[in-house]
């Protein structure tokens, strides 16, 4: 209860001090530079020193808070990554020598690039297939509530959920996960999924699947509705069937948005952590780069350094995609 109370009392304080903070900003904006009974030439300088400040008493505390805690991490990283694991011997680039040279990270990349090649291209799938059939019922909204209804679990919660799809019980135990026990019920033998070699990644992936589906669902959805209604009518006049209007007529018209989408997930999916952490730990060969990382920089004693390069990484691979992504959308939001 105390815990609940006290995360009740932060979001208090958060929402009601933002409100506070930029009610009274620009209380004490207008104040010092007033609008009324001064000369024409003085209301007017005003207001445009109000116009010109007024923007950063919004986005200024959101570029603070991005220096303090996305800058500065940046900058640290690579100062770490040229130090040894204590942070305080300089070592050049040993670190980046180790990380070429090791079993455990080229174990992680691949299971990172199996994570990009079958999540993104699922979610993003199922999403435009659940987004297109749902458009076609009258019970559609409720069944994309359904379907969006995983977006509000924590991927934690969403691990323990499936760890319980997957749990295995040796022996003449009752099977408790809901797979085993589907396996048992038709006369097969239960199996210990998440150790089971190569699959057992794809089975941590089902997961994310699961999560990211709905997102996916949701902005296809919207930009299945731009689609002007002429141009189906005219696929139906000339006889297309369904098929052919769904690949020749839908998906062209919002390709933009599905890359877009697919690009996002990717992004998701290179930092991916917490699934990883809670069903298998990094065990049984479904290492991925993020996991590495904690495991290097905060467990066995600590390596600052071999943990911030793996950092760097991550980060290199996902800037070129990000900026694509919002290259994209800008582009998408000009109508291009």
């Amino acid at each position: 209860m105390a815990q609940l109370i006290s995360a009740l009392l932060v979001m208090c304080i958060g929402v009601f001090g933002c409100a506070l903070y930029f009610y009274g900003a620009n209380l004490l904006l207008d104040y010092c530079f007033p609008a009324k009974q001064r000369p024409y030439d003085v209301i007017a300088r005003n207001l445009r020193i109000r116009n010109a400040i007024r923007p950063w008493l919004f986005i200024g505390p959101a570029m603070l808070a991005l220096g303090l805690y996305f800058i500065y991490p940046i900058i640290d990283s690579v100062r770490l990554s040229l130090f040894d694991r204590s942070g305080e011997a300089f070592v050049g680039f040993a670190n980046y020598q180790w990380l070429f040279s090791s079993t455990e990270f080229f174990e992680s990349f691949k299971n990172n690039m199996l994570w990009l090649i079958v999540v993104p291209t699922l979610s993003t799938f199922f999403g435009l297939v659940i987004a297109t059939m749902t458009d076609r019922i009258w019970w559609g909204n409720i069944a994309k509530s359904l379907i969006f209804m995983p977006m509000a679990i924590s991927f934690i919660g969403a691990s323990i959920i499936w760890k319980f799809i997957y749990d295995y019980r040796s022996g003449d135990d009752t099977q408790i996960g809901l797979l085993n026990a589907l396996v048992v019920f038709f006369g097969g033998e239960p199996v210990a999924w998440i150790t089971v070699p190569f699959w057992n990644n794809f089975f941590l992936m089902i997961i994310l699947v699961w999560v990211q589906t709905g997102f996916a669902m949701v902005i296809l959805s919207a930009a299945l509705r731009g689609i002007p209604e002429e141009t189906i009518e005219a696929a139906v006049l000339d006889g297309a069937n369904g098929i052919q209007i769904f690949f020749r007529i839908m998906v062209p018209q919002i390709w933009g948005t599905i890359a877009v989408v697919w690009t996002t997930i990717t992004i998701l999916v290179l930092k991916v952590f917490d699934i990883v952490l809670a069903m298998t730990n990094g065990q049984w060969n479904t290492q991925v780069l993020a996991n590495q990382m904690f495991d290097w920089m905060f467990r066995g004693g600590g390596d600052s350094g071999r943990g911030a390069v793996i950092a760097i990484v991550i980060m290199v691979l996902v800037i070129p995609i990000m900026v694509w992504n919002i290259r994209r959308a800008n582009a998408e939001m000009e109508g291009r």
